[in-house]
């Protein structure tokens, strides 16, 4: 199992490091397999909540996710990217933006600085989005009872989740947008910048989001009526017809699971700079393979229904992405505290997980007990 989810991740690892070799030497071995480890660390909780979506489709659309959507990750994220947010920012031609980030590195690295202040807003958006809309769900299994109560119950109020956003948006614009990392403009053009790419994020999520929630309700309810089809064809002796909507639900949420992972590579992305401004070296490194991987195998496992507080966990680390994203507009913050508030929320989770699940074995433990004592007795 573990060979058959991580193969296609070894292998490709494998050929982007010798690929490195050839084209660098053994530098660039070195700074693909930082960038590879660096990817993984700050993109574990990408692979915890892309299994609480994931678990939702069959084998067929885990097979695209780890397929194409590798494809998008990588070249998407890593190589078309960068080249294309310097190419807006810098008003230049596609071509251009690639003749410059071959030929004067340098420059490359400045523009796509430049552009941090729009892709923070927009990621951080999108990212705050979906943390308000899961602490304001009522849930049957809570984490942090003392915190997840009342803010289920306030979550009862309409566009709470928005509202929320636009405020911390607006808050952003006005203090960290004012005084972005930026090479000319001012103050009022800076903050309106960060406000129209926090606007734009936050409808990316309410189109896309939106859209794979309409599609999975009608899924649910073409199955149940498929349910009854099926049940009134077999006292029948007829065969039932194939549901063919769930083709336009499945992508729909493998739509929203790739912008979703798209708003995840941010930090990624900004953090590859630290260590390297060459664009193919970025490309070759592709922790992301991983976390497809082990997001696979974690739905596969059955990893989130043992560990129930995983999910919430993750949450909770986007919620803090989102946070850093915003303050990164204004100040740096180095990758690799961003990568252990990850790290730490999870593992927390987790360890609660493990608690609960031995308390749990404890009480059924002392039930039989009692059930063979009284039944010895008796």
């Amino acid at each position: 199992m573990l060979l058959r989810t991580f193969g296609w991740s070894f292998a490709v690892t494998a050929l982007g490091l010798v690929a490195a070799i050839f084209y660098g030497g053994w530098a660039a071995f070195g700074v693909v397999a930082i960038l590879s480890i660096l990817e993984i660390s700050l993109s574990f909780d990408n692979a915890v909540v892309n299994a609480g979506i994931l678990k939702k489709m069959n084998a067929f659309w885990q097979k695209i996710f780890l397929t194409i959507g590798i494809l998008i990750a990588v070249f998407g994220m890593r190589l078309v990217f960068p080249v294309v947010i310097v190419a807006v920012s810098a008003s230049l031609g596609p071509i251009e933006a690639v003749d410059l980030a071959l030929t004067d590195k340098n420059r490359y690295q400045e523009l796509v600085t430049d552009a941090h202040p729009s892709i923070a807003a927009f990621g951080g958006m999108f990212l705050l989005m979906i943390f308000l809309d899961f602490i304001f769900e009522d849930r049957d299994i809570k984490w942090l009872g003392w915190l997840e109560r009342p803010l289920a119950k306030l979550g009862k109020v309409d566009m709470l989740s928005v509202c929320i956003a636009l405020i911390v948006l607006l808050i952003s614009a006005i203090t960290f947008g004012a005084h972005a990392h930026q090479h000319g403009g001012t103050h009022a053009d800076k903050a309106e910048t960060v406000l129209l790419s926090g606007i734009a994020g936050l409808i990316t999520y309410l189109v896309v989001g939106g859209l794979s929630g309409f599609f999975e309700d009608k899924l649910e309810e073409e199955e149940e009526r498929e349910h009854e089809a099926e049940e009134a064809a077999e006292r029948a002796g007829k065969p039932k017809s194939a549901v063919k909507l769930a083709g336009k639900a499945a992508f729909f949420m493998f739509l929203y699971l790739e912008v979703l992972d798209a708003s995840f590579s941010f930090d990624g992305v900004i953090g590859a700079f630290a260590i390297t401004n060459d664009i193919v070296l970025m490309a070759l490194g592709i922790g992301a393979m991983y976390v497809r991987s082990l997001t696979v195998y974690l739905v596969r496992e059955g990893t989130l229904d043992d560990y129930v507080y995983l999910e919430h966990g993750a949450h909770y680390a986007i919620g803090a992405l989102a946070i850093v994203l915003l303050v990164t507009i204004q100040y740096e913050i180095n990758e690799f505290i961003t990568g252990m508030i990850g790290v730490v929320l999870i593992g927390a989770s987790f360890w609660s997980s493990v608690r609960r699940n031995k308390r749990l074995a404890a009480v059924e433990g002392e039930s039989r007990t009692e059930k063979a004592e009284a039944a010895s007795t008796a």
